[in-house]
């Protein structure tokens, strides 16, 4: 099976090291090669990452709850740099305050990501879709 790649990174202002290590360890574990950009990531070195590796997927996070703000726009960028069709996904905790995951999600999945995760989400979640998003084969 060939080995996918995917960005990983922590967007905007965000200092949130620990879960963007755990991710990296457990993407890695399931056989993706992990380009981890870590933290305080902008749209910017997520694009040119993808670009200079040929990533099939950009791995976004967030925690700090700016993550709307730091995420719109990028399929745009994507699409402007030639990349329009690569995989995003984005989890953490991406808003403000309390706020109801659905109309969360649906905000995120028109910005154009593929996929949304909410705080404390497992990564097995994302491996798994992950797979099934690239039509990986388990051997």
């Amino acid at each position: 099976m060939e080995q996918k790649t995917v960005v990983l990174g922590v967007i905007g202002s965000d200092v949130h090291a620990v879960g963007n290590r755990i991710l990296d360890f457990a993407f890695t574990q399931a056989g993706f090669k992990v380009i981890n950009i870590g933290v305080l990531a902008t749209q910017e070195e997520f694009i040119h990452s993808a670009i200079e590796t040929n990533a099939d997927a950009l791995l976004v996070s967030s925690l700090y709850g700016h993550g709307e703000m730091d995420c719109r726009g990028l399929r745009e960028k994507c699409q402007e740099t030639g990349i329009g069709k690569i995989i995003m996904y984005v989890g953490g905790n991406l808003v403000v305050g309390k706020q109801d995951f659905e109309s969360v999600k649906e905000r995120f999945l028109a910005m154009g990501f593929d996929r949304v995760y909410p705080p404390g989400t497992l990564p097995d979640t994302p491996i798994e879709d992950l797979r099934n998003d690239l039509g990986m084969t388990i051997d």
